[in-house]
């Protein structure tokens, strides 16, 4: 096969011209493993670990690549970790509880969750989670209150934010829907 390929015969049909041939040493296949899941996102270094164990890679061999791609920057759990955060916060709206869980999965440090969630203050997590309610607000109106606070609060606590916070914003957000309500008389008078 190496003399088709010497001969030209073996980039023919092959990706990119790319060689078909598989990586021959271990090393080789842990490099090419990771560059190639690295390519399509971000991973944690656990998340690289599981992949290369699950390949057959010797832990030995792992760990040098996965120390290598440390060192030159290619795999950077603090990076990794804040991206996370900023993406899942203002993406999903999650809270800070449920985006530490998140990250703990992906076997992030706890150290470096916490570094990562300092940058969401109270402020900021309170706000979102006003911002979820009102959008969520209207799909629940014609229901009866406590029905309507514990939909909104559930939706919250599946977010991640805690409960005496999710309470508050939804009746807050009830009480002004209500202020509101009364206040308007009718439209365009």
């Amino acid at each position: 096969m190496r003399e088709e390929q010497e001969r030209g015969g073996g980039t023919r049909g092959g990706r990119e011209g790319r060689q078909e041939l598989p990586p021959q040493s271990p090393e080789e296949q842990a490099r090419a493993i990771c560059l190639r899941l690295l390519t399509g996102m971000p991973r944690t270094r656990r998340q690289l670990a599981d992949a290369l164990a699950k390949r057959g890679i010797p832990d030995e061999v792992s760990e040098a690549v996965l120390s290598r791609y440390e060192e030159v920057g290619l795999i950077d759990d603090a990076a990794f970790a804040g991206a996370w955060v900023e993406s899942r916060h203002r993406g999903r709206g999650l809270a800070r509880r449920a985006l530490a869980q998140e990250l703990r999965t992906k076997g992030v440090h706890t150290t470096l969750v916490q570094e990562a969630l300092e940058q969401l203050d109270s402020e900021q997590e309170e706000q979102t989670a006003r911002e979820l309610v009102e959008r969520k607000l209207r799909s629940t109106r014609g229901l009866e209150r406590d029905k309507r606070i514990r939909r909104l609060a559930g939706m919250l606590a599946r977010k991640g934010y805690p409960e005496g916070m999710a309470l508050r914003v939804v009746r807050r957000a009830l009480e002004a829907e209500g202020e509101d309500a009364d206040d308007l008389g009718y439209p365009g008078g």
